[in-house]
């Protein structure tokens, strides 16, 4: 693959805080190698801003492996950019051509305030899994847990959603800022598997109202969520949490 270096104009989001009125600000960034990542860049530009004494644009990031789910930024109106399956930290400068325009934004849901800048409070999230996710299992020794059968088909699929990395990219595509996506990653995580089963009504019931607790909205069965997911976390698993809820509702202790 060809090396070189482009030229791009960033249209980036500014926000003092939560409580201040954000604005567009615009940037020149030169000789940026195709082979950097997005963050790389943008701390190409942030080295260049506090040499010049300008405040740096701030962002979340922490592994850059596409792991931790922090690299949260809208890119050209679409979550971590336009490659699919990749977060932001993943995304490389190959993606974009010499002379383009970026414009760059922070997540946009009432249950992800602005923090400054790029950045968001997704604490919510926490509260969400804090709010049932858990299990309560005697597992024993290695030979017992490693003992215990799974079917195969329950595994993968408990397996896939346990690869949902929490970034909040499904909330920030949704037209409604719902949490679908990610709650019923959670909950399918462990209702699929045994050690899941002892809380495995009250956590559908109890993770679901936390979840409209923090003002998410309700799903809108488009599909964005899956489409931006970076982990390819399939809305079948929207279905299987419907279906948990519904369980959880009816055979409840009255």
């Amino acid at each position: 693959m060809e090396h070189k270096n482009i030229n791009l104009t960033l249209k980036v989001w500014k926000q003092k805080n939560g409580q201040s009125q954000g604005r567009f600000e615009t940037y020149l960034v030169n000789d940026i190698s195709t082979e950097m990542s997005f963050l790389e860049m943008f701390d190409v530009l942030n080295e260049r801003l506090i040499k010049e004494g300008k405040e740096p644009i701030a962002f979340d990031h922490d592994c850059r492996e596409g792991i931790c789910g922090m690299c949260s930024m809208y890119i050209n109106g679409r979550p971590h950019g336009p490659w699919e399956g990749t977060t932001t930290c993943q995304l490389h400068m190959r993606a974009f051509k010499d002379g383009e325009t970026i414009v760059v934004e922070p997540w946009r849901a009432n249950a992800f305030p602005v923090l400054k800048d790029l950045m968001v409070d997704r604490s919510s999230f926490d509260r969400i899994i804090q709010a049932g996710g858990f299990i309560s299992v005697n597992t024993g020794n290695a030979v017992d847990a490693n003992a215990m059968p799974v079917e195969k088909d329950k595994a993968d699929a408990s397996f896939a959603a346990a690869a949902c990395i929490g970034c909040g990219a499904c909330v920030a595509a949704c037209k409604n800022s719902s949490a679908m996506l990610f709650l019923s990653a959670k909950v399918t995580h462990l209702a699929l598997l045994p050690q899941g089963s002892p809380e495995r009504k009250t956590r559908a019931l109890n993770m679901i109202a936390q979840m409209d607790k923090e003002g998410f909205g309700a799903c809108t069965n488009t599909g964005a969520c899956e489409a931006v997911c970076p982990k390819e976390i399939s809305i079948t698993n929207i279905a299987r949490l419907n279906q948990e809820y519904l369980y959880a509702g009816l055979t409840a202790d009255k």
